[in-house]
């Protein structure tokens, strides 16, 4: 009964989708940044399938653009840039990560990650104000579809860039869960619907853990 309880919330629901990083930036004079990394994390105790979709599949290169994930485990996708021309420079465009179980077809979740190319990562424009870069993706990007990749190839993993907010914040959740109590201690002031299970505390462990193995790596 409670295992057809989690399949109709997990069907009806939106799933959170963890992925790192949230915005991958190619410059046309660093040959090295034309391939880049996304990780895919799964910190929950059933195993997902995934599907990226991108807006220009002709500009990319997607290794492994279907596949699965373990429980509490992740997986890496190469992305690579292949049609670096000037016109293409500043031109936003988006790759989605669409996430299921394994056992259903229906997407649980899914997250959005920006692309742009760039001249040069000397030529960094002046930063604008959130709200005014915000519009202009959302401008750029608002009308367009997704498609699937088609093209694949092996790559090995390149050098990742800094840890970005979402990895952050991750962290601090993760940190926190650990600092609650136990499910089951009798001295705590803190009330109970906080008191968290041992196999809870378990995966918090675990992904910390990744991000802090991520964040070493950069």
């Amino acid at each position: 009964m409670q295992q057809q309880h989690r399949q109709t919330e997990l069907v009806e629901g939106s799933l959170p989708v963890f992925v790192f990083p949230t915005e991958l930036v190619f410059y046309a004079d660093e040959q090295m940044s034309h391939k880049q990394v996304l990780t895919l994390y799964n910190p929950y105790e059933f195993a997902l399938k995934f599907k990226v979709l991108c807006t220009a599949p002709n500009k990319y290169t997607v290794v492994d653009a279907t596949g699965a994930v373990k429980p509490q485990c992740c997986v890496d996708i190469v992305i690579r840039h292949r049609d670096v021309r000037a016109c293409h420079y500043g031109v936003y465009d988006k790759f989605r990560l669409q996430v299921s179980e394994q056992s259903q077809r229906k997407a649980l979740g899914r997250k959005e990650v920006t692309a742009t190319l760039r001249p040069s990562a000397s030529q960094e424009p002046p930063s604008p104000r959130p709200q005014d870069e915000e519009r202009r993706i959302t401008e750029q990007i608002a009308d367009s579809e997704f498609f699937d990749q088609t093209a694949f190839q092996t790559e090995s993993r390149p050098v990742a860039g800094g840890p970005s907010l979402l990895t952050v914040l991750l962290g601090l959740v993760c940190m926190a869960a650990l600092m609650l109590p136990t499910l089951g201690e009798q001295e705590s002031t803190v009330p109970v619907y906080l008191h968290l299970s041992v196999n809870k505390k378990l995966v918090a462990a675990y992904v910390l853990g990744l991000l802090t193995m991520v964040i070493l790596r950069t």
